[in-house]
């Protein structure tokens, strides 16, 4: 489709380096070409949408059982450093090359094409299956207000993925626009929680003064030690999951030079402050040795328990309906991730033609359709077989964002030092990420600590849990081999700094 905002050929830069690299010369100058209208609330939003989701509202509870008020938030705090040296680099790259789908167009530039391939499929991967983990999620959310006599829980997600593919298949606005409203209630949500907490810490609502003692109880601030801090650490991580989608959608970006910048700030400083002031205040008013901490679920959930506290006898019915528009949320900002992943894939001809066509609203469909499918059979595999086939495919896909914020440190990494090489003028990047190369050196390094960590559990048992290990790194051994294969069949390698393409689109 070409419409008001398409690029004509005039308007591109020449390519630097091998002219048959893809880039995005190959791609805007097709006829399949996504619309830019997403402004930088919609691209803010959407990012948001994606990471404060069950992470938060329930699974934050666990993380102050495992390591203490304190370890907790010196956790996400040491987290939230290095998404924030991600956030800079993603947005120094996609100020100045808006492609959707970018990561696996950035390490396919930059690094090597078989890094970009194996990011690309990865991260695609990793999106689907949480679709249907969202799915699984809705179906037991329903079935606490309607028994399964009468209604299967099969009909609830099936329903769920119906509105989840829906709002994807509107006109890129129309899903903005709809992931703008579910993401905001979160917000209010997490706002309400934080100045209600402080008043019911200072006894002004419920009747009781709680301060700041439960951060003294037992062993507390810090549970554990350095093993509790730790614990918390590598399950921090995937609370702030979801943050890189700025760099997904930053090929629908009316206007990316301005709004990426912008959202990249906004993202990153409202998550931090949701993220930290939520565990602030969920530690004064519980403490760490409630065992409702550990049940994982809404009628427990740190926020439910807390409202409750206030006086407020309904919270969990409303913390029910809450968690409902979490799990649209972040099924629909899973969905468009993995979309548009896909269509970049084919249109850099590492997936199959078909999944670069788009209907006249400029939704890449078969793409859609095709991860619609994917999170449908994961989300069956969920009924089988003990879910056995569920759980390593929830394993396979437990890193994978880890491996893409690996993959972002990287590409910037060598981002800047090609640009440099190759005597470009650092006043054209619209956007400086700060303390290069400092930045991403660190957050390949928190990232790699991360997916190293994976399997600490299961070395520590005893005996060595191998069956755990396995599961844990299964996620990295499937980037391996899409990367090994690649690089077999296509005998491709690493990018010279001299020959990475800068082409782009004159905004």
């Amino acid at each position: 489709m070409v419409n008001d905002e398409s690029i004509s050929m005039e308007n591109l830069e020449k390519p630097h380096g091998d002219p048959s690299k893809a880039s995005i010369i190959q791609v805007e100058s097709q006829t399949e070409q996504l619309n830019r209208t997403l402004k930088t609330r919609h691209l803010s939003m959407i990012a948001i949408g994606g990471t404060i989701g069950t992470g938060l509202f329930i699974a934050s509870g666990q993380s102050i059982a495992n390591g203490g008020p304190g370890g907790a938030l010196v956790a996400y705090g040491l987290i939230g450093v290095m998404v924030f040296f991600l956030m800079t680099s993603l947005g120094e790259m996609a100020a100045y090359i808006p492609i959707s789908g970018s990561f696996n167009t950035y390490g396919s530039r930059f690094v090597d094409p078989a890094f970009g391939f194996a990011l690309g499929w990865n991260y695609w991967l990793s999106w689907a299956i949480t679709v249907a983990t969202e799915l699984s999620a809705g179906e037991g959310i329903m079935q606490m207000r309607i028994s399964t006599e009468k209604c299967p829980g099969i009909v609830w997600a099936f329903i769920l993925l119906l509105f989840i593919v829906g709002f994807n298949a509107l006109s890129v606005k129309g899903y903005g626009e709809a992931e703008f409203w579910f993401a905001l209630i979160k917000v209010i949500t997490v706002i309400i929680f934080v100045i209600v907490g402080i008043l019911v810490s200072a006894g002004v609502l419920g009747g009781k003064v709680y301060g700041v003692k439960n951060f003294t109880v037992g062993e507390a601030p810090f549970v554990n030690g350095f093993i509790g801090v730790l614990n918390v650490f590598l399950a921090a991580g995937f609370s702030f999951q979801g943050t890189e989608m700025v760099g997904v959608a930053a090929g629908e970006s009316a206007n990316p030079e301005k709004d990426i910048p912008k959202a990249v700030k906004q993202v990153f400083w409202r998550i931090v402050l949701f993220y930290i002031c939520a565990i602030f205040v969920i530690s004064m008013l519980i403490p760490y040795t409630d065992p409702d901490l550990t049940q994982n679920d809404v009628a427990t959930s740190p926020f439910t328990l807390g409202f409750e506290r206030s006086g407020f006898t309904q919270s969990k019915n409303v913390m029910n309906a809450i968690i409902l528009v979490t799990i649209l949320s972040a099924g629909n900002s899973g969905m468009y991730g993995a979309s548009r992943t896909l269509w970049m894939l084919a249109n850099e001809g590492k997936a199959p033609k078909i999944f670069k066509k788009v209907n006249s609203g400029g939704i890449p469909i078969y793409s859609l359709a095709f991860t619609a499918l994917i999170a449908c059979l994961s989300f069956l595999s969920s009924l089988f077989g003990n879910k056995v086939v569920y759980i390593w495919l929830l394993n396979a896909s437990s890193v994978t964002g880890f491996i893409a914020w690996l993959g972002i440190a990287v590409s910037h990494y060598r981002f800047r030092k090609a640009y440099i090489a190759q005597g470009r003028d650092m006043n054209d990047l619209p956007y400086h990420a700060k303390w290069f190369p400092f930045g991403p050196i660190v957050a390949f390094v928190i990232c790699f600590i991360v997916i190293a960590g994976q399997g600490y559990t299961g070395f520590a048992s005893d005996p060595i849990d191998w069956s755990a290990i396995c599961a844990a790194y299964l996620g990295v051994v499937i980037f391996i081999i899409f990367f090994v294969s690649y690089k077999v069949v296509k005998k491709t390698k690493m990018v010279p700094l001299l020959e990475c393409d800068f082409s782009r689109v004159n905004i």
